[in-house]
């Protein structure tokens, strides 16, 4: 089955309810102090609680996307616009009539920088996509006549080293539609696969910039630290953590896979005119992206469109060596033909066609999420989040200077597998805590591999459900969750002692 859609929408599940967080901040209230005359403490004011409802009322809309259908960006946005204009309206009765529109520029900014780069990736994965290069992949694994448990352990590796490259959610679509090709009806098989897969994504695109969506903000923030900056190869040091994440569930789990072959083989399927050279072109881009951020200190958005106009030129060429022959019909009609010189050749390539695939409610939520969580740190409840997360708690806990945000980045993690990496690692971004390298690279991982403690806890997961529908399931993900946690426990304690010159 051809993958359509490979950044689809996160569904109902991209968030679930933000009462956890909401628990962490509302206690510390009476906490709130002023940072600066141009800034006014609404923490316990109508306009704070008023934000906080509004923002409640739409992640609740979000949650329940699969029942309503309302696609969950809107009320996502709505509830941007509205927090702001109460925030800003306020602010204007006091005198301070630019103080909000400041923050929102600054809010503009970080995600004009973050859309354009997912943009950039959703075109190019779409183009791969058009040219068949994950159908011929798909297909030559049908046809290979592996066994299940082969299957397990080879879906799962692709799954973890393509993810940081391709992004979780693209490579869990791709390996999903190899394991339901040959699962056929051994239900156990599909839903065991599908977890593995999750977990492999989730864990492959924790250590690279280009695998998750969290992992991007955290390295276009270019945060500063003791240590230095955590700049796109501090990224690598997770590696060795996020295979741990992902190998001990794999390993337990692999007992339970049925020992038999599957039957029948896969249509081979053929990669059409410049797919090759297209994967080359998206591997130049990420390189241009890292050398312009990390040599000439560009924002790596820039890098990044630049390697737009690669794929641009090369579908122009693509264009102009697109034979047709025109053949007259009747003597006044025309019709155009393509001319198959070779399997797969040669048609036509229009790179905004490919932009227009882009999942745009995607990118839209992901403007009303940082709109929204920015307008809530704007009135001060993420820094009494950051003061209970990465102060009470290490403290109260006895825990040292180095080793005191641990608890709320492990937190984290837990948070994400329940409301959704996006706004929390936003949050934390947003709150910008006094942390070592080390303990960024935990809020990190434990963001990016928190989400495969549950099915709807990331986008892998969500994809999953809707493409294996009745095979892979919630609760069926959730009876092997306690193994999954202990991967998480395991990645986290990993992480800890073989980066322990981080913290």
């Amino acid at each position: 089955m051809p993958i359509k859609t490979l950044i689809t929408s996160k569904g109902a599940s991209t968030v679930r309810f933000l009462l956890p967080l909401l628990l962490l901040i509302l206690p510390g209230i009476g906490l709130a102090s002023g940072r600066g005359e141009n800034h006014l403490i609404l923490t316990d004011h109508w306009v704070g609680f008023t934000a906080i409802a509004i923002f409640v009322v739409a992640y609740l809309l979000v949650m329940a996307e699969e029942f309503t259908h309302l696609r969950k960006s809107k009320p996502v946005i709505l509830a941007a616009g509205l927090i702001w204009a109460i925030v800003a309206w306020y602010y204007q009765q006091h005198g301070l009539t630019h103080a909000a529109e400041a923050a929102v520029r600054h809010n503009l900014l970080e995600y004009a920088e973050l859309m354009l780069f997912l943009l950039v990736a959703m075109t190019y994965i779409n183009a791969m996509d058009e040219r068949n290069v994950f159908e011929k992949l798909r297909s030559w694994l049908v046809a290979k006549g592996f066994g299940f448990r082969q299957l397990f352990w080879i879906t799962g590796v692709l799954a973890f080293f393509i993810s940081p490259i391709a992004d979780n959610l693209t490579t869990a679509l791709l390996m999903c539609a190899v394991v339901l090709a040959v699962g056929g009806s051994n239900n156990k098989f599909v839903l065991l696969a599908c977890i593995n897969i999750v977990v492999a994504a989730n864990a492959g695109g924790a250590f690279s910039p280009f695998g998750d969506i969290t992992t991007l903000m955290v390295w276009q923030k270019n945060i500063t630290t003791a240590q230095g900056t955590v700049d796109f190869f501090e990224f690598f040091n997770l590696f060795v953590p996020s295979v741990v994440n992902w190998l001990v569930p794999a390993v337990i789990m692999t007992f339970a896979v049925p020992n038999e072959k599957p039957e029948g083989g896969g249509e081979n399927v053929e990669m059409k005119r410049g797919a090759k050279r297209i994967i080359v072109l998206f591997l130049a881009t990420i390189i241009t992206a890292v050398s312009f951020h990390n040599f000439i200190h560009l924002p790596p958005v820039v890098g990044m469109l630049t390697g737009l106009a690669y794929l641009q030129f090369f579908g122009f060429y693509l264009k102009k060596t697109y034979h047709k022959e025109l053949i007259t019909t009747n003597g006044d009609a025309s019709t155009e033909l393509e001319h198959d010189g070779q399997m797969g050749d040669p048609i036509a390539f229009d790179v905004f066609n490919k932009i227009a695939r882009a999942e745009w409610d995607t990118l839209l939520f992901f403007y009303g999420v940082v709109l929204c969580v920015g307008g809530l740190g704007f009135i001060g409840y993420l820094a009494l989040a950051s003061d209970v997360m990465y102060t009470q708690w290490g403290v109260t806990m006895g825990l040292s200077p180095a080793m005191s945000a641990t608890p709320a980045n492990v937190a984290v993690g837990v948070l994400s597998a329940i409301v959704d990496n996006i706004p929390v690692m936003f949050a934390v971004l947003t709150m910008m805590p006094d942390m070592s390298e080390g303990q960024w690279l935990l809020a990190t991982l434990a963001a990016g591999v928190g989400g495969s403690m549950l099915s709807i806890g990331s986008a892998a997961g969500v994809a999953l459900m809707g493409q294996a529908r009745g095979k892979y399931t919630f609760f069926g993900h959730m009876k092997w969750m306690p193994v999954i946690a202990l991967g998480y426990v395991a990645s986290i304690f990993t992480h800890i002692w073989i980066n322990s010159h981080l913290f």
